[in-house]
C-alpha cells in the first residue's frame, strides 16, 4: 500500500523579472553619474597638452566669462575675494587653490586672482581640459 501523496508540492521562485529590473536600475545609475559635475559653474576651460590631477583639498575660485567670481561655488566680488579665500585656508590643513576660469576672459583678471593668492602665499593650479576632452 502506497500512502505517499502523487502530488509533490515544489516552492519556486521567477527570476524572469529580476534581470529586467537590474538592467533599468544599472542604466539608471549609468545615466545619473555621467550627470554628476564637480563644478556646476558653466566654463570653458583652456585646452592643455599634459594634465595632472590633484587629489588633495582644494579650494575652487571659478571665473566666469562675464567676470563673476565663485569660491567654493558661492559667488564673491573682486574686492571680497581675498576675505573669502582667507577664511577657506584657515579651515584646511594644506590649501591648494584650484582656479577654474574661462577661456575668454583677459589675462589680467587671471593674473588678478594670482596675484591675491600670491599675497596669502597659497599654492595656485589652473584648470585646464584634456586635449581629447
Amino acid at each position: 500500500m502506497n500512502l505517499r501523496n502523487k502530488n509533490k508540492f515544489r516552492a519556486e521562485v521567477s527570476t524572469s523579472s529580476f534581470s529586467d529590473i537590474m538592467f533599468f536600475l544599472m542604466l539608471f545609475f549609468l545615466i545619473i553619474s555621467t550627470m554628476i559635475n564637480p563644478s556646476v559653474i558653466k566654463l570653458t576651460l583652456p585646452k592643455a597638452q599634459h594634465n595632472q590631477t590633484v587629489r588633495k583639498t582644494e579650494i575652487s575660485v571659478s571665473i566666469t566669462k562675464d567676470l563673476k567670481y565663485y569660491v567654493n561655488n558661492k559667488e564673491v566680488t573682486l574686492e571680497t575675494l581675498k576675505d573669502a579665500l582667507s577664511l577657506e585656508i584657515t579651515k584646511v590643513k594644506e590649501p591648494t587653490i584650484v582656479i577654474r576660469c574661462d577661456n575668454s576672459i583677459p589675462v589680467q583678471d587671471l593674473i588678478d586672482v594670482m596675484q591675491i593668492g600670491n599675497e596669502l602665499k597659497i599654492k595656485m593650479i589652473l584648470a585646464t581640459k584634456s586635449p581629447n576632452g
